[in-house]
């Protein structure tokens, strides 16, 4: 006969208590008006603040460092941590990796949201694009193609060309979110595998986009940033068919 897991009432509770300090722990940050690199304070004021112990103190400190919002360097206290997107990362990364071996349904969902945001912002950049960075951006895209040709894979290249694209909108949390797609692509790719032949017609969408882009042509290359991602899309329903 199954049995059914049942998490106890005093864990439950336990549970939401940490949640509600973690979430006081940053509203104190917040209130004190502290930026990454500043200290907070030490563990017995806080235990005396937020009037806790410091056996729990330290329980939701370490889940806050975890998720980039704190740095604690012993011997020196703890700060409020830089920006830091390896726990989002991470964590995306393991359930489009995992949802690979059901439906891939999360997998499909982040293909979804960086088709979205790459098409929909591409015509921003294209007014902003100097002669500079359509050089650099036919570098990479020349890079990919080279190593195509070889049957090399080129996922430095890849990721540099997006990056570039972007480049001229001066937004950093993009760069930063367009950093933390590329980790789990990575790591997608590797789980369903490229071909010779992917290669070669990926470097050959790159130039499209390159070639729209240097043209100005906001509209065309916003379809081939659309179509781009078709292929990955549909190499993830392949292989889950296939699994």
């Amino acid at each position: 006969m199954a049995t059914s897991t049942v998490v106890p009432r005093a864990r439950f509770s336990a549970q939401v208590r940490l949640r509600a300090l973690q979430a006081d722990i940053m509203e104190l940050i917040l209130d004190r008006d502290l930026d990454a690199g500043d200290p907070l304070p030490t563990e017995n004021e806080l235990s005396e603040v937020l009037g806790v112990g410091r056996n729990t103190l330290r329980e939701s400190l370490k889940v806050l460092q975890a998720l980039g919002v704190i740095e604690i360097r012993h011997g020196f206290g703890m700060f409020v941590a830089p920006s830091n997107f390896d726990a989002l990362a991470d964590g995306l990364t393991f359930r489009g990796r995992l949802s690979l071996r059901h439906e891939g349904l999360e997998a499909l969902q982040l293909v979804d949201i960086r088709q979205a945001l790459e098409s929909g912002l591409i015509g921003g950049c294209i007014g902003q694009t100097t002669a500079r960075q359509l050089l650099h951006i036919e570098e990479a895209v020349a890079k990919m193609e080279t190593l195509a040709s070889r049957g090399e894979t080129f996922t430095e290249a890849d990721a540099e060309f997006h990056r570039l694209l972007f480049e001229p909108l001066g937004n950093d949390l993009l760069m930063n979110l367009m950093s933390v797609f590329w980790k789990v692509y990575r790591k997608i790719h590797l789980e369903i595998g490229i071909t010779t032949t992917d290669l070669v017609h990926t470097a050959t969408q790159h130039r499209a986009i390159y070639d729209a882009v240097a043209a100005k042509d906001a509209v065309t290359a916003s379809e081939l940033l659309s179509r781009h991602f078709d292929g990955i899309r549909h190499k993830i329903k392949e292989f889950v068919e296939a699994n």
